[in-house]
């Protein structure tokens, strides 16, 4: 209590203030780009307080605010590792996998991207009888390399070894080929107004080219990624026809990707 009357909670306070924006800026540092929402659960702190933090660290050049949310300076190029997001979401992104290997069924042809999202969507996919995956992912292939029922096709391609993934010419042109009914991308950003982005040039024509060859492009992407953009689109959301999301996504975002004709699944809790 102040001498005016006034409550003063921990979040007002400038010691706590100033380590809740040192947690901040390692979060954004670390994901690239997190939706407010996001970083308000992360950050245990209200969406209120969040904002304002966001605006004077905005202020004093530490970071650029985006629709939703914000980006470190830079971070809109900041490509996380697979072992990063390994450890980020982990029972959201199983609950995604889940609800999403419902589309796939026996005998299909499917393409999956990579992504930590989609490696868990092909674990559960191992026992399908005669599925079919064309990958550019060496850990959705791993995953499925013990399967008795399914057919995995690497595209070939360049290693692009933070996302142990296959990009380049020789990936585009077998992808060229293919045509599909559904092809499962993750990425490292989700809006309505771009659609789904990643950070890497070569990986975001790696990825337009998995889209092009499904009738129904699939989007696998939890909350954390909701609101948030990397430097190259990918897909426009109009083009996407499934989001498969969790519960913490941000309402607003996923209304409007609705209105842009996404289909949206909330997994989980």
């Amino acid at each position: 209590m102040t001498d005016r009357g006034w409550i003063v909670t921990d979040e007002t306070q400038p010691r706590f203030a100033a380590e809740r924006h040192e947690r901040l800026l390692r979060l954004l540092r670390e994901r690239g780009a997190m939706p407010l929402q996001a970083l308000a659960l992360e950050l245990a702190a209200s969406e209120a307080t969040v904002r304002r933090d966001l605006r004077t660290l905005e202020a004093r050049g530490l970071l650029a605010r985006s629709r939703g949310g914000a980006v470190p300076v830079a971070g809109l190029a900041h490509e996380p590792t697979q072992r990063d997001k390994a450890a980020v979401a982990v029972a959201e992104k199983a609950a995604i996998a889940e609800a999403a290997a419902a589309l796939v069924g026996p005998d299909d042809a499917i393409v999956i991207g990579p992504g930590t999202t989609t490696r868990q969507l092909a674990v559960r996919l191992a026992a399908v009888p005669g599925l079919t995956v064309i990958t550019t992912s060496l850990a959705v292939a791993e995953a499925l390399a013990d399967s008795r029922t399914a057919q995995v096709v690497l595209t070939g391609g360049a290693l692009r070894g933070p996302i142990r993934a296959l990009v380049g010419a020789e990936a585009e042109r077998l992808l060229g080929t293919v045509r599909v009914r559904h092809a499962f991308l993750s990425g490292n950003g989700l809006t309505a107004g771009r659609g789904l982005s990643t950070p890497h040039l070569a990986v975001a024509s790696v990825d337009r080219a998995i889209a092009a060859a499904a009738e129904h492009p699939v989007v696998l992407a939890d909350h954390t990624k909701i609101g948030a953009d990397a430097l190259f689109q990918t897909v426009p959301a109009g083009r996407i026809a499934h989001l498969f999301t969790d519960a913490a996504a941000d309402a607003a975002e996923l209304a409007a990707l609705g209105e842009a004709g996404v289909t949206v699944h909330r997994a989980g809790p």
